[in-house]
């Protein structure tokens, strides 16, 4: 049994991490932080949490979250930088569900999050956790940077493809649409349902702050910097992101059914659908898996990937539980196996 932190629990992601951390028999959650609601309890603000967690709403304590095997971070950007260096220091383990480690380069990181980073010393030491690429990594890590939602599931397309050398990394194509709650728990006018309801809308088309993160792990499977366009959408559901993915092959007969499924045969979160599937976000609502499709249009030469995700589990804080199972040895399936929630 391991101790856990929460810090910044009053999110989507952290009540997420509250709800699939409820049935692990290996954990123990002692202390989830929130400045706002300090001593507020838990199921007050989640009633669908009631009889599965009895603790309060605590102010950020070091002294506390020290005493933890393992904190996790639901908090905005620019927050984990601030406390996890001590924390590791400590011999507590992190993972950060924000974007705060994401970046090997701290200028770019400065760049694209608008904040000098606290402690660039440490992107080097971070473990991306993306654990279908990762995944041995991840098993000794003590900082893992947990991976966007959208880079979950336009990696988790392309890399079939990449690793292989089957398509040209200079044409890539991620044309991705997200749920509302993908923009957070907060009063924001624009995620109101009379604003987002009834409606369809690209944003960040000029540069998302995940384009960088996708592309420098595509980059080791590429000669030079991959050319990838990535335009996100809002739609008008709460939870899901699909990403349909383009790229042109480099050579005609590849059966790219196969190629698919053996590149996942092995891993137990991605579900490659059979051949003419089309991969939906209801498929995996409330679940840790990313389902594809992948098929050749009329044998045009370019491939198209259909996938999907739930971006509060597999694209946060599911991720991050697959993520902690690996770090201390246990099966990452874990207190995961649930199937997506229908209708």
């Amino acid at each position: 049994m391991i101790r856990v932190g929460i810090v910044g629990g009053t999110g989507y992601t952290g009540s997420e991490l509250l709800r699939i951390l409820g049935s692990h028999a290996q954990v123990s959650v002692v202390a989830i932080t929130s400045r706002t609601e300090a001593g507020t309890p838990v199921a007050e603000l989640f009633v669908h949490l009631r009889g599965q967690v009895d603790l309060l709403f605590s102010e950020p304590d070091l002294s506390l979250l020290s005493e933890c095997d393992l904190v996790f971070f639901a908090t905005p950007n620019g927050t984990a930088m601030q406390l996890a260096p001590e924390l590791l220091a400590r011999g507590t383990r992190v993972i950060d569900l924000a974007a705060d480690f994401r970046l090997k380069d701290s200028a770019l990181w400065e760049r694209w999050y608008g904040l000098p980073h606290a402690c660039p010393d440490l992107l080097e030491a971070a473990v991306y956790g993306l654990p279908e690429l990762n995944r041995d990594a991840i098993r000794s890590a003590r900082l893992v940077a947990n991976p966007g939602c959208y880079p979950t599931a336009v990696l988790l397309g392309f890399l079939p493809l990449l690793e292989a050398g089957l398509v040209d990394p200079g044409w890539l194509v991620a044309d991705a649409k997200s749920g509302v709650s993908g923009a957070g728990r907060t009063a924001d006018v624009g995620m109101l349902m009379a604003e987002v309801g009834e409606s369809f809308k690209a944003y960040a088309v000029s540069g998302h702050r995940h384009l960088p993160e996708i592309s420098q792990h595509l980059k080791p499977f590429t000669k030079g910097e991959p050319r990838l366009t990535f335009v996100p959408h809002l739609v008008p559901m709460i939870r899901g992101i699909e990403a349909t993915l383009y790229a042109r092959l480099g050579k005609s007969g590849v059966d790219l059914q196969a190629r698919f499924e053996e590149r996942y045969a092995a891993e137990p979160f991605v579900d490659v659908l059979p051949a003419g599937s089309h991969a939906e976000t209801r498929s995996v609502r409330g679940s840790n898996y990313c389902r594809l499709a992948v098929a050749e249009p009329l044998g045009s030469g370019t491939v198209v990937v259909q996938s999907v995700i739930d971006n509060l589990v597999k694209g946060a804080a599911g991720q991050a539980v697959q993520n902690m199972n690996l770090m201390f040895g246990w099966d990452e399936s874990t207190a995961l196996t649930g199937a997506a929630l229908l209708p």
